[in-house]
C-alpha cells in the first residue's frame, strides 16, 4: 500500500461514517471530544499489547498483527477527530512541517 497518504485514510472515515451516519454523532467538535476519549481507549490497547508480549515479541507474528491492528484502530479515530473538527489534510501538513523544523531547531 505504497502512498498511503492521510487524505486517502480521512476519505475512507468518511465513506464508514455515510455508512453508519444513522447512528453515529454527527462530525462536530462535541463529537470530537468523544472521539478523543476513544482513540485514547484504543492507544491503551496498543499499550496492552506491548505490556503483555513484551518489547520483542510485539515486533514478531502473531503478535504484531495485533499491535498492528490496534494503531490501525488508533489511526482510525484520529482521523475521525479531523474531521469532527474540520481539519484539513493540507491544514495538518502545513502545522506538521512547521513543528518539524521547530523541532529540528530545538536539540
Amino acid at each position: 500500500m505504497e502512498g498511503f497518504t492521510l487524505g486517502e485514510m480521512m476519505s475512507m472515515q468518511k465513506q464508514l461514517y455515510e455508512k453508519y451516519k444513522d447512528t453515529w454523532d454527527p462530525h462536530s467538535p462535541k463529537a470530537g471530544r468523544s472521539r478523543l476519549l476513544w482513540m485514547v481507549g484504543e492507544i491503551g490497547e496498543v499499550i496492552d499489547v506491548i505490556k503483555k508480549n513484551g518489547d520483542v515479541k510485539a515486533t514478531e507474528e502473531p503478535v504484531r498483527k495485533a499491535l498492528v491492528e490496534e494503531m490501525a484502530d488508533v489511526l482510525m479515530y484520529y482521523n475521525d477527530v479531523l474531521l469532527c473538527y474540520g481539519i484539513s489534510e493540507e491544514e495538518l501538513k502545513e502545522s506538521y512541517l512547521s513543528k518539524f523544523e521547530k523541532n529540528k531547531r530545538r536539540w
